[in-house]
């Protein structure tokens, strides 16, 4: 599968860099960074390993991933800036990133924002409803407790394990919830 990952200028990037080394292990990935996605990644990773076939600037308007018959199996855009999530909900394809995930909606086919934002404004709300309304998977990195995280990694895989179930695909990065033979609900080890 041909996934492109865009990091744009949002907090998060240790989510990002988690979900390229889940990803690059069995799939064709391709990465789009945004120069302030770049700035957040320096900040919050400095010397991040960053696993992809293929590197792509946001202001690379002629990669082959901005035609729609070069289009990608799915996207996600990790961490989503306020600024990138209004332009893709208003069909702004101006960078790579908005112009990619314009041919997500187009074509249909996957395309999963993970918006690091909080509080969210009116705007904000707005324009995620109206991406998740014509299907795009809007994934808050939300802490969770459940599966009884030890770190800040775990969090992060937690999200990143939440990335992969909307693209379907299984992995083993954190506990589901599970109703055991006894009928308690508890975390208990996932099976995908």
């Amino acid at each position: 599968m041909h996934i492109v990952v865009a990091i744009t200028g949002a907090s998060g990037a240790p989510i990002a860099v988690r979900l390229l080394g889940a990803l690059a292990e069995e799939h064709e990935v391709s990465l789009v960074l945004s120069e302030q996605g770049r700035r957040v990644l320096a900040l919050e990773v400095p010397g991040a390993s960053l696993p992809a076939a293929r590197h792509y600037e946001a202001r690379e308007l002629s990669a082959p991933i901005a035609s729609s018959s070069r289009a990608p199996d799915a996207m996600v855009i990790c961490p989503c800036s306020m600024r990138t999530a209004a332009a893709v909900a208003h069909g702004l394809s101006d960078n790579l990133v908005t112009r990619c995930a314009e041919n997500m909606l187009r074509l249909r086919r996957p395309l999963v924002l993970v918006p690091r934002e909080t509080p969210l404004s009116a705007a904000a709300l707005h324009n995620l409803a109206r991406l998740a309304s014509w299907g795009a998977f809007i994934v808050m990195p939300v802490l969770t407790y459940y599966f009884q995280p030890r770190s800040l990694d775990d969090m992060a895989d937690f999200v990143v394990g939440k990335v992969l179930d909307c693209l379907g695909l299984p992995h083993r990065l954190y506990r589901r919830w599970a109703e055991e033979e006894s009928g308690d609900n508890t975390a208990v080890p996932g099976s995908r």
